[in-house]
């Protein structure tokens, strides 16, 4: 099925992926603000979260810090198409990679790594330039479009940098890709209503996928984190950390309370970035009144 607007989405695609850094990042600015108005919802939500997850910031600075958000959202959504049409050659420079040797350790016993991380405004850029850094790609776990004609768009030009893209919801063929000895790109922080516990995120019960420790059993893969944040020059910081210490442990709820407990500490680095437009507490527990 073709879109009549794909070949004009790939003309606007190709001029992104070819404009300057600081160019991208003020346009992300721009439009933003034109488009602030229509940014609403994301905006409603984005300061409900900010504001039952920072009480200690009084309210004008969590107002900042949740309009903050959404502009990196926009912003994201750039880098998100800048991470299928960036020419390769246009990586180099473009990011600063810590513990890489973690990786090709990994890789190199034959197992699949599961690169933990969270949803951060920049994730796909940041799997594409690890790939870059890697030398061999990164396969990323993505959300299905509901529009066929975008889908299609998008998975191409996913499959061109990333390989096969894996459905959010296609376990087996995660399991596959990591009994491959594939790295994956992986987030579960979003809001969950099945195989979940209610663990704390700053300090709220947030509904959280159980099921990580059985997924790397199930493909006998090597958890490493993945962590990354677009820095104030413009360029990106990577850093793969060392597995966590008696992780997982067995119990569910314990391994997705210390999930959270690690991305909380990467989020309060550059709290900005991360996507707070998400309803992340959207399932409640028993008894507890809704938050949106």
């Amino acid at each position: 099925m073709r879109c009549i607007a794909t070949p004009l989405l790939q003309g606007l695609a190709w001029c992104l992926g070819r404009l300057p850094q600081g160019a991208t990042l003020a346009l992300g600015r721009a439009l933003a603000w034109l488009g602030w108005p229509l940014l609403g919802s994301r905006r409603r939500v984005a300061r409900i979260n900010v504001d039952l997850c920072f009480p200690e910031l009084d309210a004008r600075a969590r107002r900042r810090l949740a309009d903050a958000s959404v502009v990196n959202t926009v912003i994201g959504a750039l880098e998100l198409v800048r991470a299928w049409h960036i020419p390769a050659s246009r990586l180099d420079g473009m990011a600063e990679v810590t513990g890489l040797e973690h990786l090709r350790a990994a890789l190199a016993t034959g197992r699949g790594v599961l690169l933990v991380t969270g949803h951060f405004t920049c994730s796909e850029l940041a799997g594409r330039l690890l790939g870059h850094a890697l030398g061999r790609p990164v396969r990323v776990v993505v959300r299905r479009h509901n529009n066929a004609c975008l889908e299609a768009w998008f998975d191409r030009s996913r499959e061109a940098v990333y390989g096969p893209t894996i459905g959010k919801k296609d376990v087996r063929g995660l399991i596959r890709a990591l009994q491959a000895g594939e790295p994956v790109a992986y987030s579960a922080d979003q809001n969950f209503t099945y195989q979940c516990a209610f663990v704390p995120f700053f300090g709220v019960p947030a509904a959280t996928l159980t099921a990580t420790p059985e997924i790397m059993r199930r493909g006998r893969a090597v958890m490493l984190p993945f962590w990354f944040h677009r820095a104030a020059d413009g360029r990106y910081r990577i850093r793969i950390e060392a597995s966590w210490p008696g992780w997982p442990a067995g119990d569910p709820g314990q391994d997705a309370a210390r999930y959270m407990e690690e991305l909380e500490a990467v989020v309060r680095e550059c709290p900005e970035q991360y996507l707070w437009a998400h309803r992340r507490f959207k399932t409640r527990p028993p008894g507890e009144p809704a938050v949106y």
